[in-house]
């Protein structure tokens, strides 16, 4: 079986305009959902046949949102890209002409992505989990992710991630981290972010690791060390052209298991969504855990 969802939420709700566009485009034997939350979308989605293709329409933290259905009831995910940051889409070769992929997330073959695993315990030590598609944020970049939900209407994108990293910055912080990569001690000390990346980009388009693959059974830690709020913003154009890595506070490393130990609650973001303040975060990889189409 074959069924769209669309997020009208997408594009802080301006997606909605592509509506009409994309009924007249459907075939008629392709059902069109609208669903007015994430819960009702998830319901949908748990109520499909199982291995049905589902093409959502939205971005990064649409796919968040629905990862949970998607994962148990093993369907096929094509993408429409209608978001903010579209990190996901650029990974798969999508641009944003959105429409455009229509036919294509319909119809293409679909093969195995990997994703991300997060199991984290908040403050008052209960534990929760989270699956992700493109990055784990803690530290900073989460603060930034957190921020950027409340960003102007008119950004998205690149430009929101950025108007909320300077926000950000006007109040920098660092965090108290022990760090443990495959089993290997990796890190103590003051850090400014750790993030878990399955995609090269993350914020928006940023190259942050730029050798990360989503399916090629790893993970990518993208670790920045204590930085003052002057050398914060010296790095920022550095991140934004790839040209970060070679940072000696900048450490990357391909995992499939880390465990982050932190002193203090430590802000914690998925797929650009906020998650809460953690203490401790395990983050493993899920090797080819979900079916996707991709372009070519």
């Amino acid at each position: 079986m074959r069924a769209v969802l669309f997020n009208p939420s997408a594009r802080a709700g301006r997606a909605t305009a592509l509506l009409p566009a994309l009924r007249n485009a459907l075939p008629a034997d392709v059902a069109l959902h609208v669903p007015d939350s994430a819960e009702a979308a998830l319901a949908l989605l748990h109520a499909l046949p199982r291995g049905s293709r589902v093409v959502a329409v939205g971005g990064d933290g649409t796919l968040h949102r629905w990862l949970p259905a998607l994962i148990e009831r093993d369907h096929e995910l094509g993408l429409v890209p209608l978001g903010s940051g579209n990190d996901v889409a650029r990974a798969l070769g999508l641009d944003e002409a959105p429409l455009a992929w229509l036919s294509h997330a319909l119809n293409a073959p679909a093969g195995f992505i990997d994703l991300g695993l997060a199991i984290w315990h908040d403050d008052q030590g209960r534990a929760h989990e989270s699956h992700f598609i493109s990055s784990l944020s803690a530290g900073f970049d989460a603060a930034v992710a957190r921020r950027a939900l409340d960003g102007p209407a008119r950004l998205r994108g690149l430009p929101r991630y950025l108007w909320a990293t300077l926000r950000e910055l006007a109040a920098l912080r660092t965090w108290t981290l022990d760090i443990t990569v495959d089993g290997e001690h990796l890190h103590s000390g003051p850090a400014l972010f750790a993030a878990s990346l399955n995609t090269p980009t993350f914020g928006g388009g940023m190259p942050a690791t730029p050798g990360a693959r989503t399916h090629d059974g790893l993970l990518n830690l993208l670790l920045a060390g204590p930085f003052t709020r002057g050398g914060a913003l010296l790095m920022l154009p550095r991140l934004l052209h790839g040209r970060h890595l070679g940072h000696p506070r900048i450490r990357t490393q391909a995992f499939e298991a880390l465990l982050i130990l932190a002193r203090g609650a430590l802000p914690l973001a998925a797929d650009g969504e906020w998650l809460g303040l953690a203490r401790s975060v395990q983050v493993v990889v899920r090797p080819s855990a979900l079916r996707v189409v991709r372009k070519g």
